[in-house]
């Protein structure tokens, strides 16, 4: 891959954690005269920041969505035209693309307006439902769009060759495999309230994990749109009973930005504040040094995050997941994961289940990762070189 010139696209939280391993396996020893051009799409940039030094890959451009509201035709309009003035400047010989974020969605498309080929990274999932909405038919888009089609699962090959979509299809694991293992190797080469000191939530989620020995910690992340509402609040019920039943847990919860978001969990935890003040920690969002710390710790995770099911997969923690369904259903065959939606009993039915039940938890702390084995970058860049 002689004078190569790769754009690598990214924005959200999850797509710099799993882009990072293909761009360190990129800079490799074997890299020559090829070259890596980052190109951040301009989201979150309070938590994205971080991340690109805590993984030592700076952007080289970076996009600014212009944003009227929440629309997304008006985000994805905005986002089209950078990205596609973005690559017709940089001028890449190829383009990666993560998961199925609209960002994602409009780099492949604008690199398809160039004529460069695409790479999707994590391609494949499918819920074939609505939901999550809107990123299933972003992935479903993208995959009509790329030339390399790398997924984390024989199940993505699969669905992909249902769907008879052209390029090449390459099974070679999750990337968060890789990420996970990576992001270990640099925490542990430092303290965490050394890797951003003005970073107050993770010092602050430093001295909390050091306060708990003895409880079982218990990691609640809750976002997803097709959750705000009256599912988000039956979440925080769940939450709010079983800390009320049992004072052995302590729960570390990052709150999504959304004020109404935060506004719908605190209306059910802010009344037992007095009675959970020593072992529950609402805490704005992690960044990732800090969340992979709570991970390594906790006993069990609460979630709507499709990427914490695959890191909590990785790390052998059995996971509540609070969806109908979920384009990881590996984790659910594999036995890592229940699928237990957004009902409140059902919630603490799982929970009390897992929490009481010994054997019930181990058979969850599943010994083969069904995500991969931490050598799916270097598939990739294999592919990419033949």
């Amino acid at each position: 891959m002689t004078s190569t010139r790769i754009m690598l696209c990214m924005g959200t939280r999850p797509e710099i954690i799993k882009m990072a391993p293909v761009h360190e396996a990129l800079r490799g020893p074997a890299a020559g005269a090829r070259s890596t051009i980052v190109l951040h799409t301009g989201q979150h940039d309070e938590m994205a920041m971080p991340l690109y030094r805590f993984f030592d890959m700076p952007p080289a451009i970076t996009l600014v969505p212009r944003r009227r509201g929440a629309s997304l035709a008006h985000l994805t309009a905005s986002m089209l035209e950078q990205a596609a003035e973005a690559i017709d400047t940089a001028r890449p010989d190829l383009v990666l693309v993560q998961g199925d974020t609209t960002s994602a969605l409009c780099c492949a498309l604008a690199a398809f307006y160039a004529r460069v080929p695409v790479g999707h990274v994590e391609a494949g999932l499918r819920t074939y439902a609505e939901d999550p909405f809107p990123e299933e038919k972003n992935r479903e888009l993208i995959g009509r769009i790329a030339h390399w089609h790398f997924t984390p699962t024989p199940q993505g090959s699969e669905n992909l060759y249902r769907e008879r979509v052209g390029g090449a299809v390459h099974c070679v694991g999750n990337t968060i495999v890789d990420a996970v293992q990576l992001g270990l190797r640099r925490l542990g080469q430092t303290a965490l309230t050394r890797i951003d000191p003005d970073d107050r939530a993770a010092a602050d989620v430093a001295e909390f994990l050091a306060a708990q020995r003895g409880r079982r910690l218990i990691l609640v992340t809750a976002h997803r749109r097709e959750n705000w509402g009256a599912p988000m609040r039956d979440i925080a019920r769940a939450v709010a009973q079983l800390a009320r039943q049992r004072d052995d847990l302590a729960w570390v919860w990052p709150l999504h930005q959304n004020p109404d978001v935060r506004a719908t969990i605190r209306a059910e935890l802010d009344p037992l504040a007095a009675q959970l003040a020593d072992r529950m920690l609402l805490t704005p969002p992690l960044n990732y040094p800090a969340l992979l710390a709570v991970l390594a710790q906790a006993h069990l995770i609460l979630t709507d995050s499709g990427g914490i099911q695959e890191e909590a997969a990785t790390l052998r923690r059995p996971v509540i997941v609070l969806r109908e369904s979920t384009e990881r259903q590996e984790l659910i065959d594999a036995g890592g994961g229940v699928l237990a939606g957004t009902d409140t009993q059902r919630i603490v039915a799982a929970a009390t289940r897992l929490l009481d039940d010994p054997a019930a938890y181990a058979a969850m702390r599943v010994r083969t990762n069904p995500f991969g084995d931490g050598h799916s970058a270097e598939r990739i860049v294999d592919v990419l070189e033949r």
